[in-house]
């Protein structure tokens, strides 16, 4: 066993960049409220605005559009239930549209299981299908959309397939049909380029952790102009979006997150494309029945998910584990459950290989020799798995 251990789990969090530490360790002394009107609120204030401005000009809006958040699923909640306001009749707003839903089987949880207390409520919630590689049909799309839709939400790129769906054209569909267009870009920004006025999108979510900032923070980006609701009322917080005292330490970290994903994100992307190509390679070579998840081209740099016959994803996770190497069987918000991952099932994997599935996402610490490293050992766990298995028979396939 090698002694550096060796993390390609970036998908589920990343590890914080250097100088958001320096970032973080210096705004502790920014202890004061932004609320607060002396001078120690009002410096808090100050840093609070400037990340704003920061990262909403890092997506292409403008800092009125863009509210804090505690996470990338508070913000996805957020959006799914401005559209019980009328519903309910708890609203007091007069800006609420239609009530209808449509997202995808391939979204997060946060996304699914809010769409699930949607139902419950008496929301018409529907689900349009993926393709093979996790690709979303604009025909298919279009002609699920009627008079009752008011929103339409589809992930930018899938946390376990990593494939990037065409978010721009899909926005454009739902907007020649009257509905407003929500995606979950948390997988995408820091990772791959994203300008909300190119893609035309009327809400976008951003997490910090998935960007080598801290965990807690994120920010929804809601167009101007655009129908809103809060989800967490109280205060005057975030201009009446968002009550609760703003988590300034944790902002900061994210404003620094997307200062050094504008310094390195081009080369790390360009990095761990050729890092994926020599995986891919690899691994086909050396070890048999094995199948790609998710889109050859249109896909995340550093994502990689992979499927063995007659190898089951956890215990491919364990071994590889004792070796001091760190992968994934899916989202990590769901990891509790035993279950084949949706997203397989929903591309058309069967249960069988869905099961046999792990995620290797790469990040901005992910070296060469860890690529060396993990293919070295991924053929022995894969035939030490295949040996106890009564299910794999080489060469019957």
């Amino acid at each position: 066993m090698s002694n550096r251990r060796i993390y390609l789990d970036n998908n589920a969090t990343t590890p914080l960049h250097p100088e958001v530490k320096t970032a973080l360790k210096e705004g502790m002394d920014a202890y004061g409220n932004p609320s607060s009107m002396h001078s120690f609120g009002r410096e808090a204030r100050t840093l609070v605005e400037k990340a704003r401005e920061n990262v909403a000009s890092f997506i292409g809006a403008s800092a009125e559009e863009l509210v804090f958040v505690g996470s990338g699923s508070e913000a996805n909640n957020t959006v799914l239930s401005i559209f019980t306001c009328t519903l309910e009749k708890k609203c007091t707003c007069d800006r609420c549209g239609g009530s209808g839903v449509i997202t995808t089987t391939i979204e997060h949880p946060c996304v699914l299981e809010t769409s699930k207390c949607l139902i419950d409520k008496g929301v018409n919630v529907r689900y349009i299908g993926v393709d093979r590689y996790g690709k979303v049909d604009p025909e298919k799309l279009a002609e699920m959309i009627d008079g009752e839709t008011g929103l339409v939400s589809i992930m930018m790129a899938n946390n376990e397939i990593g494939t990037i769906l065409d978010i721009k054209e899909l926005a454009g569909v739902v907007h020649e049909k009257g509905a407003l267009f929500h995606t979950d870009a948390v997988q995408a920004v820091g990772k791959v380029p994203v300008d909300v006025n190119e893609l035309g999108v009327d809400f976008l979510t951003i997490s910090a952790h998935k960007m080598y900032g801290p965990k807690g923070v994120g920010a929804l980006y809601i167009r101007k102009g655009i129908p809103f609701c809060p989800l967490i009322r109280g205060g005057h917080q975030e201009k009446g979006r968002r009550a609760g005292t703003e988590n300034t330490l944790g902002i900061i970290g994210l404003s620094k997150a997307v200062d050094m994903r504008r310094k390195e994100m081009k080369d790390e992307e360009e990095r761990l494309l050729g890092f994926k190509t020599r995986l891919k390679e690899g691994l086909e070579a050396a070890v048999p029945d094995i199948s790609f998840n998710g889109h050859p081209e249109d896909s995340l740099p550093g994502t990689v998910n992979v499927s063995f016959e007659g190898a089951e994803g956890e215990a491919i996770l364990l071994y590889l584990d004792m070796e001091g190497i760190a992968v994934s069987t899916g989202s990590a918000c769901a990891s509790g459950s035993l279950d084949p991952s949706h997203v397989l099932l929903a591309t058309g994997l069967s249960a069988e290989y869905a099961h046999g599935s792990v995620r290797i996402s790469m990040g901005r610490e992910t070296t060469g020799k860890d690529i060396d490293r993990v293919l070295a050992v991924f053929p022995e766990v894969i035939n030490r798995i295949r040996n106890m298995s009564s299910a794999y028979k080489k060469g019957e396939k």
